[in-house]
């Protein structure tokens, strides 16, 4: 039978270009293996994360707009795909390694809590050692998803679980691919919440500065290509992946718009408060009751891990799973009827 593998490692060899992290040059995974016939490394890391079952519960997590009626606001699995299609697209061409960082931002964002940002805020305040959501989605891809009984997880290659817990603004992951992503993860965000807010009536699309419209575009489609555009121009042959001072900043300005005209706008949040109270009702619940977790999570607490094991269950949730858990706790049926 001819080794797929031993092929595609040679041929990233010969295409890629001289920055690109080479699969055959991995640090390795925390446990050996032994490599697989079709797949390289990198390959397989991202099947496992793309059948992992945090990564089906992205599904039901709330990118910015909670519980919205509609079937086309984007949710955290809808930018996950995002961000995998804008990371692959740069990745190709500046001939970097687009499975390496396909697996990358399909981990991203396997630790995000139920209710966005609004969630994780409120399990960072509550929890003992803090919350945040990069850190948590290395723990699930190290430890939470069981693999085999594996005490590895999914036992990710050392590049993929960098650009996974790199991945936020304070990170700099070590790898190209890495760092593709984590530009792109804003990239996604930033401009599909320019979409949904348009969507659900609180912004207008003339509400958009003129001056960074005529930068960036002035749709949604033109400004992310200029985006992927000028970091690929940027970043060819340079050390690092980065855009040119005059998209950054305007990019910075946009960002600056919508934190002041969508994410802290009352209509757009107008649900956070009772998303946090849930979050935190169902959180002190199991610090009380860690009986009535599941079984994993049950053994954990038990093992040594105890409140983190609490934390580990409600960042798990998915927003209805939370909503119908928090009913079934706290309010008395025939109030539900």
């Amino acid at each position: 039978m001819i080794n797929t593998r031993e092929i595609q490692e040679q041929m990233e060899l010969t295409l890629l270009d001289d920055r690109a992290q080479k699969v055959i040059h991995s640090v390795g995974r925390r446990a050996p293996e032994e490599p697989c016939s079709l797949r390289t490394d990198y390959q397989r890391d991202r099947d496992r994360i793309l059948h992992c079952k945090s990564f089906r519960r992205l599904k039901h997590k709330t990118q910015v707009f909670l519980s919205p009626e509609g079937d086309h606001y984007r949710t955290r699995l809808t930018h996950t795909l995002e961000v995998a299609q804008i990371a692959r697209t740069i990745a190709r061409a500046l001939r970097l390694n687009e499975d390496l960082t396909e697996a990358i931002a399909l981990g991203h964002d396997l630790g995000h809590t139920p209710f966005g940002h609004c969630g994780e805020a409120r399990l960072n305040a509550i929890h003992p050692t803090g919350f945040k959501h990069n850190l948590q989605s290395l723990r699930v891809v190290d430890y939470l998803e069981r693999r085999k009984k594996s005490r590895y997880g999914l036992n990710l290659t050392d590049e993929v679980r960098d650009g996974i817990v790199q991945h936020g603004s304070s990170g700099i992951p070590r790898t190209l691919e890495g760092q593709i992503v984590s530009k792109c993860d804003r990239i996604a965000y930033l401009n599909h919440d320019i979409d949904d807010a348009i969507r659900a009536g609180v912004l207008n699309g003339h509400d958009i500065p003129e001056d960074l419209k005529r930068t960036l575009g002035h749709s949604h489609s033109a400004r992310i290509n200029t985006m992927i555009m000028d970091i690929i121009i940027h970043s060819e042959n340079a050390s690092i992946i980065k855009m040119s001072p005059e998209i950054e900043a305007s990019f910075n300005q946009l960002r600056a718009f919508m934190f002041e005209n969508v994410y802290f706008n009352k209509e757009a949040k107008k649900e956070e408060e009772r998303a946090e109270y849930i979050v935190e009702s169902l959180y002190d619940y199991y610090k009380k009751h860690p009986e009535q977790m599941p079984t994993e999570r049950l053994s954990d607490y038990e093992s040594g891990d105890g409140v983190e094991a609490v934390k580990d269950y409600v960042a798990s949730m998915s927003d209805r799973y939370a909503v119908n858990l928090y009913k079934e706790l706290f309010i008395p049926k025939f109030w539900l009827y």
